[in-house]
């Protein structure tokens, strides 16, 4: 089920109407059968496979505490939750590994091996992937080594952390959530709340606006020309590559906000995942505002225990580049995502250490980097070293994105930006024009959240009948100029791959 498809519009407000009728005692166990329903209308059979690794990492927490409370030796207690960690590790991580990676690692070994002159028969698994299937173990398993840490209590009742694990609107794709978050907001189910139902629609509207008029028409020209690149090739893979930039974008910071408008309107908050990513002057910060919760979740469960910036600097940049190549390997089982992350791995290691050089260059030049043309400078080319990057996340195949790459420097059909030719691929020039100008919506909307004026507040601040005018307008101009309706499949959002 699609947030952007009418079943999710009719599936959702009567989960929030019977929620709110409900006692408060139920209200879990509703959500719970609520999300699994949501689920399952994907693949009915993969539940097993949430309820697995939500019953592996429940049985993990209630081991831990139990260790704990055994009163056993330091020693012999940490050992004994490393092996209840460990075995919750393996275990999820397998399946994900099965699910996600197995065809991936065969196919790599068999690669290798015929380099060697070594013929091996390599089988292929016919697997569909389970969707969101990285996300609800990320979340799991962040759980078991919150748990580890004493950062939280071992949850006793199963049907709350249920309902942890898969909750519906930010089950599929995000925001990777805490239990120090999610798990307090699920333990004391609040009253129906008619600012946090004005607030969550403006959010999902926002989301709406996102994902069905900006992304959806972007994706219609960048999946022409990337789909076709030996006929669009130079500035055609230029304009597609950047707007794929904003694409990427509008497409998850609108499942997120989304998500996080309708888990408001349940009276639950979920953290903010995207941060205004692309105005900013370096590529480091970009990653503190670009999908935080996966960012933040590498940060404190991989890069912290590798030994993050403690053991010098030459461990601190491998570090790095390693969190970036695993991350790169969760988003999907191709070399060109692997490539991707790696690539802003290099970014963040050699961006440190030209710093000092930046450094005095700016001194010496007389440079003032609080200028506003500074400024630019720095934002368009950070943008430009992560639209590179987005190269291999978008191409087919790491070899595509070699090609592509050769292409675009090798320019040679500037006069399509004049004479109409971007008009043909995917969008007409009215289309096109009106892409342009939600893309400038876009810009102003994120510009005011760099400025920490939060247009949604400003809002909430009027009297009723405007924010019921401003409702009802948004719901319009998205009925006017979204893509839906009769002919239009409602796309699946980007990130459901992962």
């Amino acid at each position: 089920m699609l947030f952007n498809s009418v079943s999710f519009l009719i599936y959702f407000p009567i989960v929030v109407l019977i929620n709110f009728v409900l006692p408060k005692k139920a209200r879990n166990i509703w959500l719970l059968v609520a999300s699994y329903y949501f689920y399952m209308c994907w693949n009915a059979k993969y539940a097993i496979l949430i309820l697995l690794s939500t019953a592996i990492t429940y049985a993990s927490g209630l081991l831990m505490e139990g260790i704990k409370q055994k009163k056993y030796e330091a020693q012999k207690e940490k050992k004994l939750k490393n092996w209840v960690v460990g075995l919750s590790f393996a275990s999820n991580l397998s399946i994900l590994f099965y699910f996600k990676y197995i065809n991936f690692a065969l196919s790599t070994l068999g690669g290798m091996l015929h380099f060697a002159h070594i013929e091996l028969n390599v089988p292929t698994f016919d697997i569909i992937l389970p969707v969101g299937i990285s996300f609800y173990t990320f979340q799991a398993l962040s759980y078991t080594m919150d748990v580890y840490r004493d950062e939280v209590y071992a949850e006793k009742n199963f049907i709350r952390y249920a309902l942890f694990v898969s909750f519906f609107p930010q089950l599929v794709a995000g925001p990777i959530e805490r239990s120090k978050n999610l798990l307090r907001e699920l333990a004391a189910p609040k009253k129906f709340n008619y600012d946090a139902f004005i607030e969550g629609t403006l959010l999902m509207l926002w989301g709406y606006f996102l994902k069905i008029v900006i992304a959806e028409r972007i994706a219609a020209f960048v999946d022409k020309v990337y789909g076709d690149y030996y006929t669009y090739d130079g500035v055609y893979l230029i304009v597609a590559t950047a707007l794929f930039a904003i694409q990427i974008y509008c497409d998850f910071a609108g499942y997120s906000t989304i998500a996080m408008g309708a888990a408001k309107i349940l009276g639950v908050q979920l953290m903010e995942n995207f941060d205004a990513p692309y105005l900013v002057t370096s590529v480091a910060e970009f990653w503190r505002r670009w999908h935080i919760s996966l960012t933040s979740w590498f940060k404190d469960y991989l890069y912290i225990p590798m030994g993050g910036s403690r053991k010098g600097k030459a461990r601190k940049y491998l570090n790095k580049i390693i969190v970036f190549l695993v991350s790169g390997l969760w988003h999907g089982a191709q070399f060109s995502y692997i490539a991707w992350g790696g690539i802003n791995g290099l970014y963040q290691v050699v961006g440190e250490m030209l710093q000092p050089v930046r450094d005095k260059l700016v001194n010496r030049l007389g440079l003032n980097r609080n200028s506003l043309a500074h400024k630019m400078v720095c934002m368009a080319g950070t943008f430009l070293l992560v639209d590179f990057s987005w190269i291999f996340f978008r191409a087919d195949r790491f070899m595509d994105a070699l090609h592509i790459i050769k292409s675009i420097l090798s320019v040679h059909n500037v006069w399509i930006l004049f004479d109409g030719s971007l008009f043909k691929c995917g969008l007409d020039e009215g289309n096109f024009r009106l892409m342009l100008l939600s893309i400038f919506i876009l810009f102003l909307a994120d510009l005011c959240k760099k400025k920490r004026i939060e247009i949604r507040k400003v809002i909430m601040q009027q009297d009723q009948w405007a924010r019921c005018l401003i409702l009802s307008c948004s719901v319009v101009l998205l009925l006017v100029f979204g893509k839906y309706g009769p002919g239009y499949d409602a796309a699946k959002f980007i990130y459901f791959q992962f």
